[in-house]
Protein backbone atom coordinates (compact mmCIF):
# COMPACT_ATOMS: atom_id res chain seq x y z
CA UNK A 1 0.00 0.00 0.00
CA UNK A 2 1.10 3.33 -1.11
CA UNK A 3 2.36 6.00 1.53
CA UNK A 4 -0.21 8.44 0.21
CA UNK A 5 -2.79 5.78 0.77
CA UNK A 6 -1.78 5.19 4.11
CA UNK A 7 -1.70 8.82 4.72
CA UNK A 8 -5.15 9.32 3.43
CA UNK A 9 -6.51 6.61 5.42
CA UNK A 10 -4.84 8.46 8.72
CA UNK A 11 -6.64 11.90 7.63
CA UNK A 12 -9.92 9.90 7.57
CA UNK A 13 -9.75 8.02 10.76
CA UNK A 14 -8.80 11.55 12.52
CA UNK A 15 -11.83 13.27 10.94
CA UNK A 16 -14.07 10.24 11.66
CA UNK A 17 -12.82 10.76 15.15
CA UNK A 18 -13.76 14.42 15.16
CA UNK A 19 -17.39 13.26 14.62
CA UNK A 20 -17.56 11.78 18.33
CA UNK A 21 -19.33 14.35 20.07
CA UNK A 22 -17.36 17.09 21.73
CA UNK A 23 -18.17 15.82 25.85
CA UNK A 24 -17.12 12.45 25.44
CA UNK A 25 -13.89 13.08 23.36
CA UNK A 26 -12.87 15.93 25.78
CA UNK A 27 -14.14 14.03 28.36
CA UNK A 28 -11.16 11.39 27.71
CA UNK A 29 -8.70 14.57 27.57
CA UNK A 30 -9.63 15.92 30.74
CA UNK A 31 -11.24 13.34 32.91
CA UNK A 32 -14.92 14.25 35.01
CA UNK A 33 -16.55 12.41 37.38
CA UNK A 34 -18.70 9.29 36.10
CA UNK A 35 -21.92 11.03 37.03
CA UNK A 36 -21.21 14.21 34.52
CA UNK A 37 -20.97 12.04 31.65
CA UNK A 38 -23.29 8.66 32.67
CA UNK A 39 -26.50 8.71 30.76
CA UNK A 40 -29.41 10.59 32.13
CA UNK A 41 -32.90 8.34 32.26
CA UNK A 42 -34.85 9.42 29.69
CA UNK A 43 -34.81 8.94 25.81
CA UNK A 44 -31.98 7.24 24.36
CA UNK A 45 -28.66 9.07 25.11
CA UNK A 46 -25.12 8.72 22.94
CA UNK A 47 -26.05 11.18 20.00
CA UNK A 48 -25.87 14.21 21.88
CA UNK A 49 -25.22 17.82 20.28
CA UNK A 50 -22.99 19.77 22.32
CA UNK A 51 -22.07 22.76 20.23
CA UNK A 52 -23.38 24.40 17.25
CA UNK A 53 -21.16 22.60 14.68
CA UNK A 54 -22.03 20.03 16.16
CA UNK A 55 -18.33 19.25 16.40
CA UNK A 56 -14.93 20.59 16.07
CA UNK A 57 -14.46 20.76 11.95
CA UNK A 58 -18.20 22.27 11.86
CA UNK A 59 -19.75 19.56 9.77
CA UNK A 60 -23.29 20.00 11.41
CA UNK A 61 -23.92 15.95 10.97
CA UNK A 62 -25.00 13.66 13.68
CA UNK A 63 -23.32 10.26 12.11
CA UNK A 64 -24.97 8.47 15.61
CA UNK A 65 -28.47 9.48 15.10
CA UNK A 66 -29.73 6.80 13.04
CA UNK A 67 -33.57 6.52 14.31
CA UNK A 68 -34.05 9.61 11.81
CA UNK A 69 -35.14 7.68 8.04
CA UNK A 70 -37.51 8.76 5.18
CA UNK A 71 -39.87 6.15 6.71
CA UNK A 72 -39.78 7.29 10.63
CA UNK A 73 -40.04 10.51 10.31
CA UNK A 74 -43.60 10.41 9.21
CA UNK A 75 -44.27 9.55 12.78
CA UNK A 76 -42.51 12.42 14.23
CA UNK A 77 -45.59 13.95 16.25
CA UNK A 78 -44.90 17.78 18.69
CA UNK A 79 -43.67 16.80 22.00
CA UNK A 80 -43.61 19.96 23.85
CA UNK A 81 -43.21 23.60 23.30
CA UNK A 82 -41.87 25.95 25.33
CA UNK A 83 -42.75 29.71 24.34
CA UNK A 84 -40.18 32.33 25.60
CA UNK A 85 -40.66 35.88 26.64
CA UNK A 86 -42.30 38.23 23.91
CA UNK A 87 -38.98 40.17 24.15
CA UNK A 88 -38.21 41.69 19.95
CA UNK A 89 -40.47 38.77 18.69
CA UNK A 90 -37.76 36.49 17.81
CA UNK A 91 -36.22 33.41 18.92
CA UNK A 92 -32.21 33.59 17.94
CA UNK A 93 -30.14 30.75 20.10
CA UNK A 94 -29.79 27.43 18.80
CA UNK A 95 -29.62 24.31 21.52
CA UNK A 96 -27.35 22.10 22.60
CA UNK A 97 -28.61 18.91 23.79
CA UNK A 98 -26.25 16.41 26.18
CA UNK A 99 -28.33 13.31 27.84
CA UNK A 100 -31.37 14.20 28.75
CA UNK A 101 -30.98 18.40 29.23
CA UNK A 102 -31.61 20.72 26.37
CA UNK A 103 -29.79 24.06 27.25
CA UNK A 104 -30.70 27.49 25.21
CA UNK A 105 -30.94 30.77 25.59
CA UNK A 106 -33.43 33.40 25.37
CA UNK A 107 -33.52 37.28 23.99
CA UNK A 108 -34.61 38.40 28.22
CA UNK A 109 -31.15 37.86 29.21
CA UNK A 110 -31.96 34.43 30.73
CA UNK A 111 -30.43 30.53 29.91
CA UNK A 112 -32.29 27.93 30.78
CA UNK A 113 -31.26 24.68 31.12
CA UNK A 114 -34.34 22.11 30.28
CA UNK A 115 -35.56 18.76 30.51
CA UNK A 116 -34.75 17.18 26.84
CA UNK A 117 -38.28 14.61 27.10
CA UNK A 118 -40.41 17.14 28.54
CA UNK A 119 -39.36 20.71 28.41
CA UNK A 120 -39.54 21.02 32.09
CA UNK A 121 -37.54 23.56 33.37
CA UNK A 122 -34.74 21.86 35.70
CA UNK A 123 -32.82 25.97 36.02
CA UNK A 124 -32.42 29.23 35.01
CA UNK A 125 -29.54 31.66 35.01
CA UNK A 126 -29.91 35.79 34.89
CA UNK A 127 -27.20 37.59 33.27
CA UNK A 128 -28.43 41.00 33.96
CA UNK A 129 -26.28 41.16 37.58
CA UNK A 130 -22.88 40.73 35.48
CA UNK A 131 -23.73 42.57 32.53
CA UNK A 132 -26.26 44.54 33.43
CA UNK A 133 -29.88 45.83 33.67
CA UNK A 134 -32.23 45.51 30.38
CA UNK A 135 -34.28 48.56 29.24
CA UNK A 136 -36.42 49.46 26.48
CA UNK A 137 -33.55 50.49 24.59
CA UNK A 138 -30.47 48.04 25.99
CA UNK A 139 -31.52 44.93 25.53
CA UNK A 140 -29.47 41.70 26.30
CA UNK A 141 -30.33 39.17 23.96
CA UNK A 142 -28.68 35.08 23.94
CA UNK A 143 -27.95 35.11 20.48
CA UNK A 144 -25.72 32.48 20.35
CA UNK A 145 -25.55 28.47 20.82
CA UNK A 146 -24.13 27.02 24.01
CA UNK A 147 -21.34 24.67 24.22
CA UNK A 148 -21.45 21.69 26.67
CA UNK A 149 -18.29 20.03 27.78
CA UNK A 150 -16.93 18.38 31.05
CA UNK A 151 -19.03 20.09 33.85
CA UNK A 152 -19.58 22.98 32.05
CA UNK A 153 -22.18 24.74 29.50
CA UNK A 154 -20.83 28.03 27.55
CA UNK A 155 -22.33 30.86 26.23
CA UNK A 156 -22.09 34.63 25.11
CA UNK A 157 -24.03 37.53 25.32
CA UNK A 158 -24.69 40.68 23.54
CA UNK A 159 -22.85 43.15 25.53
CA UNK A 160 -19.36 41.00 25.08
CA UNK A 161 -19.82 38.85 28.41
CA UNK A 162 -18.54 35.06 27.82
CA UNK A 163 -19.96 32.52 30.55
CA UNK A 164 -19.40 29.45 32.16
CA UNK A 165 -21.59 28.06 34.09
CA UNK A 166 -22.28 24.55 36.31
CA UNK A 167 -24.14 22.87 33.31
CA UNK A 168 -26.44 20.50 36.39
CA UNK A 169 -26.90 23.44 39.02
CA UNK A 170 -26.84 26.62 37.01
CA UNK A 171 -24.23 27.76 38.94
CA UNK A 172 -21.82 30.74 37.78
CA UNK A 173 -17.82 29.46 37.32
CA UNK A 174 -16.54 32.68 35.31
CA UNK A 175 -17.76 35.11 33.44
CA UNK A 176 -15.57 37.12 30.94
CA UNK A 177 -15.90 40.60 29.11
CA UNK A 178 -14.32 40.18 25.45
CA UNK A 179 -13.88 43.35 24.36
CA UNK A 180 -13.82 46.86 25.83
CA UNK A 181 -15.88 47.90 23.82
CA UNK A 182 -19.36 49.98 24.59
CA UNK A 183 -21.40 47.71 21.38
CA UNK A 184 -19.50 44.61 21.46
CA UNK A 185 -21.80 41.68 21.38
CA UNK A 186 -21.11 37.93 20.81
CA UNK A 187 -23.58 36.67 18.04
CA UNK A 188 -21.24 33.79 17.20
CA UNK A 189 -21.35 30.51 19.58
CA UNK A 190 -18.06 29.35 21.25
CA UNK A 191 -15.99 26.45 20.00
CA UNK A 192 -14.05 24.48 22.84
CA UNK A 193 -10.82 22.44 21.90
CA UNK A 194 -8.13 21.33 23.66
CA UNK A 195 -8.86 23.37 26.88
CA UNK A 196 -9.69 26.58 25.04
CA UNK A 197 -12.66 28.29 24.32
CA UNK A 198 -12.81 30.10 20.86
CA UNK A 199 -15.22 32.94 20.28
CA UNK A 200 -15.96 35.75 17.76
CA UNK A 201 -16.58 39.37 18.32
CA UNK A 202 -19.26 41.13 16.74
CA UNK A 203 -21.03 44.40 17.19
CA UNK A 204 -24.21 46.51 17.03
CA UNK A 205 -22.01 49.35 15.88
CA UNK A 206 -23.11 48.74 11.86
CA UNK A 207 -26.94 49.71 13.39
CA UNK A 208 -26.13 52.59 15.81
CA UNK A 209 -23.94 53.85 12.64
CA UNK A 210 -26.99 54.76 10.84
CA UNK A 211 -27.86 57.57 13.80
CA UNK A 212 -26.29 60.75 12.20
CA UNK A 213 -24.77 61.77 15.49
CA UNK A 214 -22.84 58.49 15.96
CA UNK A 215 -19.08 58.60 16.13
CA UNK A 216 -18.81 56.37 13.26
CA UNK A 217 -16.79 53.81 13.46
CA UNK A 218 -14.81 52.67 16.34
CA UNK A 219 -14.66 48.97 16.73
CA UNK A 220 -12.82 46.05 15.80
CA UNK A 221 -13.91 43.03 15.04
CA UNK A 222 -11.63 39.64 16.45
CA UNK A 223 -11.22 36.36 17.45
CA UNK A 224 -10.45 35.45 20.97
CA UNK A 225 -9.10 32.48 22.61
CA UNK A 226 -10.19 31.96 26.44
CA UNK A 227 -8.76 29.64 29.23
CA UNK A 228 -11.72 26.67 29.38
CA UNK A 229 -10.61 26.60 33.20
CA UNK A 230 -10.82 30.23 34.26
CA UNK A 231 -12.21 32.41 31.43
CA UNK A 232 -8.62 34.72 31.36
CA UNK A 233 -7.71 35.48 27.95
CA UNK A 234 -4.98 33.55 26.23
CA UNK A 235 -4.69 34.89 22.89
CA UNK A 236 -7.00 37.20 20.43
CA UNK A 237 -6.38 38.33 16.83
CA UNK A 238 -7.75 41.55 15.53
CA UNK A 239 -9.23 41.76 12.02
CA UNK A 240 -8.78 45.41 11.53
CA UNK A 241 -5.88 47.78 12.89
CA UNK A 242 -6.74 50.35 15.81
CA UNK A 243 -9.31 52.79 14.39
CA UNK A 244 -7.49 56.74 13.95
CA UNK A 245 -9.57 60.06 13.99
CA UNK A 246 -9.47 60.18 9.90
CA UNK A 247 -11.57 63.31 8.94
CA UNK A 248 -15.21 64.01 8.90
CA UNK A 249 -18.34 62.38 7.31
CA UNK A 250 -20.48 64.60 4.69
CA UNK A 251 -22.44 65.36 7.51
CA UNK A 252 -19.23 67.20 9.49
CA UNK A 253 -19.16 64.72 12.37
CA UNK A 254 -15.84 63.03 13.25
CA UNK A 255 -14.96 60.16 10.76
CA UNK A 256 -12.89 56.95 12.60
CA UNK A 257 -10.96 54.20 10.61
CA UNK A 258 -10.34 52.25 9.90
CA UNK A 259 -13.46 49.58 11.66
CA UNK A 260 -15.32 46.56 11.33
CA UNK A 261 -14.90 43.08 9.76
CA UNK A 262 -17.08 41.55 12.71
CA UNK A 263 -16.25 37.90 13.60
CA UNK A 264 -20.80 36.98 14.01
CA UNK A 265 -19.80 33.36 12.76
CA UNK A 266 -18.62 29.65 14.88
CA UNK A 267 -15.18 29.02 14.12
CA UNK A 268 -13.68 25.53 13.41
CA UNK A 269 -10.68 23.59 13.97
CA UNK A 270 -8.44 21.15 11.75
CA UNK A 271 -7.63 18.90 14.76
CA UNK A 272 -4.91 17.57 12.48
CA UNK A 273 -2.88 20.75 12.21
CA UNK A 274 -4.53 22.30 15.67
CA UNK A 275 -5.93 25.32 12.94
CA UNK A 276 -8.89 27.56 13.79
CA UNK A 277 -10.49 28.81 10.78
CA UNK A 278 -13.20 32.15 10.92
CA UNK A 279 -14.85 34.25 8.55
CA UNK A 280 -15.24 38.15 8.91
CA UNK A 281 -17.51 40.32 8.07
CA UNK A 282 -17.76 43.55 5.61
CA UNK A 283 -15.60 47.26 6.85
CA UNK A 284 -17.90 49.94 8.35
CA UNK A 285 -15.54 53.03 7.95
CA UNK A 286 -12.02 52.73 5.56
CA UNK A 287 -10.66 50.08 3.36
CA UNK A 288 -7.62 48.21 5.61
CA UNK A 289 -7.86 45.53 7.79
CA UNK A 290 -9.46 41.62 7.15
CA UNK A 291 -12.95 42.19 6.25
CA UNK A 292 -15.09 40.16 4.01
CA UNK A 293 -11.84 37.46 4.74
CA UNK A 294 -11.52 33.92 5.68
CA UNK A 295 -8.43 33.65 8.35
CA UNK A 296 -6.44 30.45 9.40
CA UNK A 297 -4.33 30.73 12.94
CA UNK A 298 -2.56 28.66 14.85
CA UNK A 299 -5.48 26.94 17.48
CA UNK A 300 -2.49 27.45 20.51
CA UNK A 301 -1.27 30.94 20.04
CA UNK A 302 -3.59 32.36 17.77
CA UNK A 303 -0.23 33.03 15.40
CA UNK A 304 -1.86 33.80 11.25
CA UNK A 305 -1.28 30.94 9.22
CA UNK A 306 -3.02 32.07 6.17
CA UNK A 307 -5.73 34.42 5.00
CA UNK A 308 -7.94 35.01 2.31
CA UNK A 309 -9.95 38.37 1.74
CA UNK A 310 -12.63 37.49 -0.90
CA UNK A 311 -14.30 41.38 -1.32
CA UNK A 312 -11.45 44.29 -1.04
CA UNK A 313 -13.98 46.54 -0.99
CA UNK A 314 -17.28 46.46 0.89
CA UNK A 315 -17.71 49.06 3.21
CA UNK A 316 -21.34 48.57 4.53
CA UNK A 317 -23.33 50.08 7.92
CA UNK A 318 -27.68 49.99 8.25
CA UNK A 319 -26.73 53.66 7.19
CA UNK A 320 -26.94 52.94 3.77
CA UNK A 321 -30.61 50.71 3.98
CA UNK A 322 -32.07 53.76 6.02
CA UNK A 323 -33.91 56.41 4.17
CA UNK A 324 -32.24 59.44 2.52
CA UNK A 325 -30.05 61.10 3.96
CA UNK A 326 -27.94 57.82 4.42
CA UNK A 327 -25.67 59.11 7.54
CA UNK A 328 -22.70 56.64 7.71
CA UNK A 329 -22.44 54.87 4.45
CA UNK A 330 -19.40 55.20 2.92
CA UNK A 331 -19.45 52.78 0.25
CA UNK A 332 -22.87 54.52 -1.26
CA UNK A 333 -21.17 56.92 -3.89
CA UNK A 334 -18.34 54.12 -5.27
CA UNK A 335 -21.38 51.07 -5.40
CA UNK A 336 -19.11 49.09 -2.80
CA UNK A 337 -21.70 49.03 0.44
CA UNK A 338 -22.44 45.67 -0.82
CA UNK A 339 -22.33 44.09 2.74
CA UNK A 340 -21.31 40.67 1.71
CA UNK A 341 -20.50 39.17 4.97
CA UNK A 342 -19.09 35.39 5.93
CA UNK A 343 -21.67 35.15 8.27
CA UNK A 344 -21.99 31.58 7.78
CA UNK A 345 -19.12 29.05 9.85
CA UNK A 346 -16.73 27.03 7.91
CA UNK A 347 -16.64 23.27 7.29
CA UNK A 348 -13.46 21.40 7.37
CA UNK A 349 -13.16 18.24 5.36
CA UNK A 350 -11.35 15.63 3.04
CA UNK A 351 -12.31 14.86 -0.08
CA UNK A 352 -12.19 11.47 -1.87
CA UNK A 353 -8.81 12.32 -2.97
CA UNK A 354 -7.74 12.86 0.25
CA UNK A 355 -6.79 16.45 0.29
CA UNK A 356 -7.93 18.65 3.76
CA UNK A 357 -10.13 21.60 2.70
CA UNK A 358 -12.15 24.55 4.40
CA UNK A 359 -15.22 25.67 2.63
CA UNK A 360 -17.81 28.40 3.89
CA UNK A 361 -20.69 30.07 1.87
CA UNK A 362 -20.95 34.03 1.59
CA UNK A 363 -23.54 37.05 1.17
CA UNK A 364 -22.42 37.22 -2.14
CA UNK A 365 -23.75 33.60 -2.97
CA UNK A 366 -20.12 31.94 -3.77
CA UNK A 367 -19.38 28.79 -1.33
CA UNK A 368 -15.72 28.89 -1.14
CA UNK A 369 -13.21 26.10 -0.68
CA UNK A 370 -9.53 26.44 0.53
CA UNK A 371 -6.85 24.55 0.76
CA UNK A 372 -6.61 23.71 4.97
CA UNK A 373 -2.92 24.03 5.27
CA UNK A 374 -2.10 26.71 2.79
CA UNK A 375 -5.30 28.94 2.07
CA UNK A 376 -4.86 28.27 -2.03
CA UNK A 377 -8.31 28.20 -3.64
CA UNK A 378 -9.15 25.20 -4.78
CA UNK A 379 -13.01 25.47 -6.46
CA UNK A 380 -15.83 27.67 -5.54
CA UNK A 381 -19.58 27.56 -6.37
CA UNK A 382 -22.14 30.31 -7.02
CA UNK A 383 -25.27 29.19 -5.27
CA UNK A 384 -27.08 32.47 -5.10
CA UNK A 385 -27.13 35.83 -7.22
CA UNK A 386 -26.90 38.37 -4.01
CA UNK A 387 -28.66 42.36 -4.11
CA UNK A 388 -26.03 44.44 -3.23
CA UNK A 389 -26.72 46.83 -0.23
CA UNK A 390 -27.72 43.41 1.91
CA UNK A 391 -26.36 40.35 0.34
CA UNK A 392 -30.01 38.80 -0.08
CA UNK A 393 -29.26 36.27 -2.23
CA UNK A 394 -26.28 34.62 -0.87
CA UNK A 395 -25.68 32.44 1.89
CA UNK A 396 -26.86 33.77 5.22
CA UNK A 397 -26.05 30.86 7.69
CA UNK A 398 -23.93 27.69 8.16
CA UNK A 399 -23.96 24.28 5.78
CA UNK A 400 -23.50 20.98 6.45
CA UNK A 401 -21.18 17.66 5.74
CA UNK A 402 -21.98 14.28 5.69
CA UNK A 403 -19.21 12.75 4.55
CA UNK A 404 -20.73 12.36 0.90
CA UNK A 405 -22.10 15.49 0.45
CA UNK A 406 -21.82 19.39 0.69
CA UNK A 407 -25.55 21.14 2.02
CA UNK A 408 -25.69 24.60 1.65
CA UNK A 409 -28.65 27.25 1.59
CA UNK A 410 -29.11 30.18 0.43
CA UNK A 411 -31.10 33.00 1.32
CA UNK A 412 -34.13 35.26 -0.55
CA UNK A 413 -32.57 33.76 -3.79
CA UNK A 414 -35.74 34.15 -5.36
CA UNK A 415 -36.55 31.68 -3.93
CA UNK A 416 -33.98 30.47 -1.40
CA UNK A 417 -32.44 26.76 -2.65
CA UNK A 418 -30.97 23.81 -0.69
CA UNK A 419 -27.90 22.68 -2.64
CA UNK A 420 -25.95 19.30 -2.49
CA UNK A 421 -22.64 20.08 -3.66
CA UNK A 422 -19.70 17.43 -4.72
CA UNK A 423 -17.36 18.31 -2.10
CA UNK A 424 -14.36 17.48 -4.59
CA UNK A 425 -15.04 19.92 -6.95
CA UNK A 426 -17.97 21.93 -6.09
CA UNK A 427 -20.40 20.59 -8.92
CA UNK A 428 -24.33 20.80 -8.21
CA UNK A 429 -25.41 17.43 -7.62
CA UNK A 430 -29.48 18.57 -6.77
CA UNK A 431 -31.12 21.85 -6.11
CA UNK A 432 -34.12 22.22 -4.09
CA UNK A 433 -36.01 25.55 -4.27
CA UNK A 434 -38.40 26.87 -1.69
CA UNK A 435 -41.43 24.96 -2.76
CA UNK A 436 -43.49 27.75 -4.24
CA UNK A 437 -46.62 27.44 -2.10
CA UNK A 438 -44.72 28.02 1.25
CA UNK A 439 -46.43 31.52 1.39
CA UNK A 440 -49.65 30.39 0.33
CA UNK A 441 -50.34 27.81 2.86
CA UNK A 442 -50.88 27.08 6.19
CA UNK A 443 -50.33 29.48 8.84
CA UNK A 444 -47.54 31.92 6.28
CA UNK A 445 -51.03 33.11 4.79
CA UNK A 446 -51.79 35.62 7.60
CA UNK A 447 -48.58 37.28 7.05
CA UNK A 448 -48.63 38.22 3.39
CA UNK A 449 -46.23 41.02 3.53
CA UNK A 450 -44.09 38.71 5.97
CA UNK A 451 -43.30 35.98 4.32
CA UNK A 452 -40.62 35.40 1.94
CA UNK A 453 -39.50 31.86 0.27
CA UNK A 454 -35.86 32.04 1.67
CA UNK A 455 -33.49 29.84 4.04
CA UNK A 456 -32.01 31.90 7.23
CA UNK A 457 -31.04 28.97 9.09
CA UNK A 458 -28.08 26.65 9.61
CA UNK A 459 -28.50 23.33 7.48
CA UNK A 460 -28.56 19.98 9.60
CA UNK A 461 -27.52 16.75 8.74
CA UNK A 462 -28.21 12.84 9.66
CA UNK A 463 -27.32 10.03 7.66
CA UNK A 464 -29.42 10.50 4.57
CA UNK A 465 -31.52 13.07 5.73
CA UNK A 466 -30.97 16.84 5.54
CA UNK A 467 -33.16 19.30 7.51
CA UNK A 468 -33.87 22.62 6.65
CA UNK A 469 -36.01 25.34 8.04
CA UNK A 470 -38.14 27.96 5.96
CA UNK A 471 -38.75 31.53 6.46
CA UNK A 472 -42.42 30.40 5.59
CA UNK A 473 -42.71 28.97 8.57
CA UNK A 474 -42.44 25.27 7.35
CA UNK A 475 -39.66 22.86 8.79
CA UNK A 476 -38.62 20.41 6.10
CA UNK A 477 -36.77 17.30 6.00
CA UNK A 478 -35.03 16.61 2.80
CA UNK A 479 -33.98 13.09 1.02
CA UNK A 480 -30.11 13.29 0.72
CA UNK A 481 -29.76 11.54 -2.39
CA UNK A 482 -32.01 13.52 -4.17
CA UNK A 483 -33.41 16.23 -2.10
CA UNK A 484 -36.87 15.46 -2.14
CA UNK A 485 -39.00 16.76 1.00
CA UNK A 486 -40.24 13.59 2.83
CA UNK A 487 -41.52 15.39 5.76
CA UNK A 488 -42.87 19.26 6.70
CA UNK A 489 -44.58 21.17 9.10
CA UNK A 490 -46.06 24.20 9.71
CA UNK A 491 -44.80 26.07 12.93
CA UNK A 492 -46.82 29.20 12.34
CA UNK A 493 -49.33 28.18 14.67
CA UNK A 494 -50.65 29.21 18.38
CA UNK A 495 -48.84 26.98 21.68
CA UNK A 496 -49.62 26.33 24.91
CA UNK A 497 -45.75 25.66 26.53
CA UNK A 498 -45.05 23.38 28.96
CA UNK A 499 -43.73 26.54 30.56
CA UNK A 500 -47.42 28.09 31.07
CA UNK A 501 -46.87 30.56 28.68
CA UNK A 502 -48.63 30.76 25.44
CA UNK A 503 -47.09 32.52 21.79
CA UNK A 504 -46.85 31.52 18.54
CA UNK A 505 -44.21 30.42 15.91
CA UNK A 506 -42.96 32.18 12.64
CA UNK A 507 -40.20 31.91 9.96
CA UNK A 508 -37.56 29.31 11.22
CA UNK A 509 -34.77 30.83 12.06
CA UNK A 510 -32.93 32.55 15.20
CA UNK A 511 -28.52 32.19 14.64
CA UNK A 512 -28.52 28.40 14.00
CA UNK A 513 -30.62 25.43 12.68
CA UNK A 514 -32.45 22.23 13.48
CA UNK A 515 -30.85 19.89 16.17
CA UNK A 516 -31.21 16.25 16.19
CA UNK A 517 -29.90 14.84 19.33
CA UNK A 518 -30.82 11.36 21.01
CA UNK A 519 -33.91 10.76 19.19
CA UNK A 520 -35.72 14.12 19.08
CA UNK A 521 -35.62 17.04 15.95
CA UNK A 522 -35.52 20.41 17.96
CA UNK A 523 -36.52 23.67 15.95
CA UNK A 524 -36.32 27.20 17.18
CA UNK A 525 -39.44 29.13 15.34
CA UNK A 526 -39.80 33.13 15.07
CA UNK A 527 -37.49 35.33 13.60
CA UNK A 528 -37.50 39.65 13.35
CA UNK A 529 -40.22 41.18 11.36
CA UNK A 530 -38.15 42.71 8.76
CA UNK A 531 -36.77 39.79 7.92
CA UNK A 532 -39.41 37.04 8.31
CA UNK A 533 -42.70 35.85 10.63
CA UNK A 534 -42.11 36.89 14.20
CA UNK A 535 -42.52 34.31 16.51
CA UNK A 536 -41.12 32.99 20.20
CA UNK A 537 -41.34 29.04 20.64
CA UNK A 538 -38.83 26.32 20.83
CA UNK A 539 -40.44 22.84 19.56
CA UNK A 540 -39.36 19.49 20.53
CA UNK A 541 -40.48 16.38 17.95
CA UNK A 542 -40.35 12.89 18.59
CA UNK A 543 -41.71 9.23 17.95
Amino acid sequence: MSLIVLRRKRYAALFMAALVPISLTLSVMSPVSSAAVAPAAGPRTGSNWSTWQKDVIGSRFNPQEKQFTEHSVQSLKLKWAFVFPDVDGATSSQPAVVDNTLYVGSRDAKFYALDATTGATKWVFDVTPISGPIDATNTNALRDGPSVVGNKVIFGDYRGYVYALNKDTGALIWATRVSDHALAALTGSPLVHRGRVYIGVSSSEAKASADPGYPCCTFRGQLVALNLATGAVDWRYYTTPQPVLDGTWPDGSPRYAPAGAPVWNSPAIDPISNTVYFGTGQSYSGTTGDHNSVIALDAKTGALRWKQQMNQEDTWTVGCIVPSPQPHCEGLEGGTNLDYDFGASPNVFITPQGRRLVGIGQKSGVYHTFDARTGEIVWQQQVGVPQPNGGWGGVQWGSSFDGKRLYVATWQANPGTLFALDPADGHILWRTPNPANGCSTGGATAFPSNCNLSHISAVTTTPDLVYEGSADGKMRIYRARDGQVVWEYDTIRQYTGVNGATGSGGSVSGNGGAVVANGMLYVQSGYYSFYGIPGRVLLAFGF
